[in-house]
């Protein structure tokens, strides 16, 4: 009896120093969600669709202690941001100027002949052209903890390249990706032995020109990566038939390019991981981590929806992105009850010109025209036309005379359409960012949580990660 109890004695004090401590409140562990392109507007809209309007959200309501808060993401050199500078100013603290990933300010977005990138470019930044800020994914790794990306976009694209690269301009994808390569030219040592997951799109960054890839230095870097240790995924099935509890390094592409739309990958029933399957797998991969890890989530595909004035892809992309929010949460829930050493922080980078017009009638489909709350009658603009209920402030969608609206589906110009797209006040070749604040919901982690709340500006949310961590 003494025996056993002296044994059991001797695993408790033995599992005490292996395994870190943390203080009250201190994050073991940091999820950082980023729903591109998604603006207070795509929130409402997400939440009408999917739970109406008395509904909410996961990401509004997390585990029922959620904190709150407005985030400023104008950029170095523009009042409206793009992806690059806004997803690096919460991964460095650093303002950047527009198309920058993870410089410092007086980084130009240009070439050494001084002109803009071609995507898919292959040069490095000019000599004296800025140098690289430290990500907190970064920094996480050099503090011994376990980091990744996943993505619905190209891996190599601005959201998950400001977290593991460093490159005066976003479009060069290509020397983007020979960052991730551990050890191979190019490689970002800031990264140690390597990302230990990365998932996503974007095949074509890592194959040679000869392979079907626009590599044009003959290198095969998924080959590379196989090379280093690395457990590779190309489908949704294979990735499924991973056990993440054993495995050490983890990385997938799927798709050549981004990856299928939330609403294409159900209904073609393309071999693509859902959002949720790649967040559940990095968690068993990352989570084996005694120090902890760092992980950014980022449903890609919102913004591009927005961009081409489509908003029900928009919301499915969006409801996928909220549904990998719960299963996080509720993954973490079991691994760490009350989440008392996880931070979990869902955010934007940037807002959308999309817009809820009209004086609509509560229970109204959010993708229809708007009926009149008072009666239900269409209501009309001045020339007598109905119009729906999301528009667009500029985007190639804007008629030369509008015509009355029907709310069906039969064929792209109607508006419940998969393919419909909203009408637009500005003609535009592409819709545009807006510049106007976005929202940030935070949980967890004890007090860290509590220090996201009032008007931020998205560098000072670096800062509050890099605290609730501990470093």
């Amino acid at each position: 009896m003494k025996k056993t109890l002296i044994a059991a004695v001797l695993v408790s004090a033995f599992a005490s120093l292996a395994a870190p401590t943390y203080a009250a409140g201190e994050a073991k562990n940091v999820i950082f969600f980023l729903g591109d392109g998604m603006g207070p507007t795509t929130v409402t809209a997400a939440r009408i669709y999917k739970y109406k309007e008395e509904g909410e959200l996961n990401m509004e309501k997390l585990d029922g202690k959620t904190r709150t808060a407005r985030i400023k993401t104008y950029s170095n050199d523009a009042q409206t941001t793009d992806s690059a500078p806004s997803m690096a100013a919460y991964m460095t603290g650093v303002k950047m100027n527009n198309e920058v990933l993870s410089m410092t300010p007086d980084t130009k977005a240009v070439d050494a002949a001084g002109k803009a990138y071609q995507v898919g470019g292959d040069s490095t930044c000019p000599a004296g052209n800025g140098k690289p800020v430290d990500t907190i994914l970064e920094i996480a790794k050099a503090k011994g903890k376990a980091v990744g990306a996943v993505t619905t976009t190209r891996v190599t694209h601005a959201t998950p390249a400001a977290t593991y690269s460093h490159i005066c301009n976003r479009d060069a994808e290509n020397t983007i990706a020979a960052q991730a390569v551990v050890g191979g030219a190019g490689y970002n040592t800031k990264l140690g032995d390597g990302l230990d997951v990365l998932l996503g799109g974007g095949t074509q960054f890592f194959l040679p020109t000869t392979a079907g890839g626009k590599r044009t230095d003959g290198r095969d870097l998924i080959a590379e990566m196989k090379t280093k240790g690395y457990t590779y995924a190309a489908t949704g099935t294979a990735l499924a038939a991973i056990d993440g509890k054993n495995t050490n390094k983890l990385f997938g592409l799927f798709n050549k390019d981004h990856m299928s739309y939330e609403l294409d990958r159900v209904k073609t029933k393309a071999d693509e991981p859902s959002l949720s399957a790649m967040t559940l797998k990095a968690i068993d991969v990352l989570g084996k981590k005694p120090e902890g890890f760092f992980l950014m989530v980022e449903g890609g595909r919102i913004d591009h929806a927005l961009h081409g004035t489509n908003a029900k892809r928009v919301l499915e992309d969006a409801v996928a992105f909220d549904d990998a929010i719960k299963a996080a949460l509720d993954e973490m829930q079991k691994r760490d009850p009350g989440l008392k050493n996880t931070l979990i922080v869902v955010t934007a980078d940037h807002d959308h010109t999309m817009t809820f017009n009209g004086y609509g009638k509560r229970g109204s489909n959010i993708l229809g025209t708007v009926k009149d709350y008072r009666n239900g009658a269409e209501m009309k603009d001045v020339n007598g036309k109905n119009y729906t209920t999301l528009v667009f402030g500029n985007g190639p969608n804007r008629p030369n005379v509008r015509t009355n609206l029907i709310e069906g589906a039969a064929d792209k110009t109607q508006v419940l359409h998969d393919d419909y797209q909203q009408e637009t006040g500005v003609r535009t070749s592409s819709e545009t960012h807006g510049g106007g604040d976005v929202m940030l919901f935070a949980t967890g982690a004890g007090t860290a949580s509590k220090t996201f709340k009032g008007t931020l500006d998205n560098t000072k949310v670096f800062g509050l990660l890099k605290s609730a961590f501990g470093f």
